[in-house]
């Protein structure tokens, strides 16, 4: 893996749960969906389409998945962009699997980028009377705690030494609106609210690594993402200028990355321009 030696980057989560057979897909529409008229930077949600920027310019991309096979189309799209890439399997929910993707990652070298992108949709399909925390189960609650607060704790234990050392970085969170205060959950919305810590994580580590080099940014993305299966909903298709494009959202990560270090951006907020700004 790496062979040419290239810098490297890491997108944590790089596919989509709303590509063309992912699972928020196939609970919205009951199926998988037809994605041949899907743009490649947007078939792969964010993910997909920040691991084709990087890889464009130059990165080797680690694409971690929890099934190899869920990034083998995104990897076949980079590699025929004349890209470079590979996949590496990793669990969230598993600090044993976390460290050993990380030990597979660091047999291509260190990584100077780290974008974590990973998301669920553990609560979308709870009917409209079981809103309140008390109808949570605590297995939801676990897999919501793995990813959006413990997940990033573990990966941030095998980057953030090396990043250190070198004394250089860029460590990136890809987050929501329901990250900037805690909220209700409303029906058919995953259980987001543990993504407030996400942010919080973000922010102490701002204060503790940015004299030292890196670089960690927040970002809020604040609206629909355009993927297979939201291009498909009927909300999309009424209004399609609320549809945030993959391909801008991956620039966005490029621009904080390549910032210069007399100026760096610790949180970002992307938001439609019909849409009023969530807070």
């Amino acid at each position: 893996m790496n062979a040419q030696g290239k810098p490297l980057a890491v997108v944590i989560g790089a596919t989509s749960k709303w590509q063309s057979d992912g699972r928020n897909t196939r609970l919205a529409h009951g199926k998988a969906v037809d994605d041949s008229r899907i743009p490649v930077a947007a078939r792969w949600g964010i993910g997909g389409a920040i691991a084709q920027k990087f890889a464009h310019e130059g990165f080797f991309v680690v694409l971690t998945t929890r099934t190899a096979g869920n990034a083998a189309g995104l990897a076949s799209a980079i590699h025929e962009q004349g890209g470079d890439c590979g996949i590496v399997e990793l669990d969230l929910a598993s600090e044993q699997s976390i460290a050993d993707a990380f030990s597979t990652i660091r047999g291509a070298g260190d990584p100077e980028v780290v974008i974590y992108n990973a998301g669920y949709l553990e609560g979308r399909d709870l009917p409209p009377d079981k809103e309140l925390l008390e109808y949570i189960p605590v297995e939801m609650f676990d897999i919501a705690h793995h990813i959006a607060s413990r997940g990033p704790f573990l990966v941030a234990k095998q980057v953030l030494p090396a990043m250190r050392q070198r004394g250089s970085g860029s460590f990136f969170f890809s987050n929501n609106s329901k990250s900037l205060r805690g909220k209700k959950r409303l029906t058919g919305e995953s259980l987001y609210y543990p993504r407030v810590m996400m942010r919080t994580l973000a922010q102490v580590l701002t204060e503790e690594y940015s004299e030292l080099g890196v670089h960690v940014a927040n970002v809020v993305i604040d609206g629909t993402i355009d993927s297979p299966g939201t291009r498909a909903l009927p909300k999309v298709q009424n209004r399609p200028d609320i549809v945030m494009n993959p391909a801008k959202i991956a620039e966005a990560f490029w621009y904080l990355h390549t910032q210069d270090r007399s100026c760096w951006t610790h949180e970002l907020q992307l938001t439609p321009f019909p849409t009023v700004p969530s807070y």
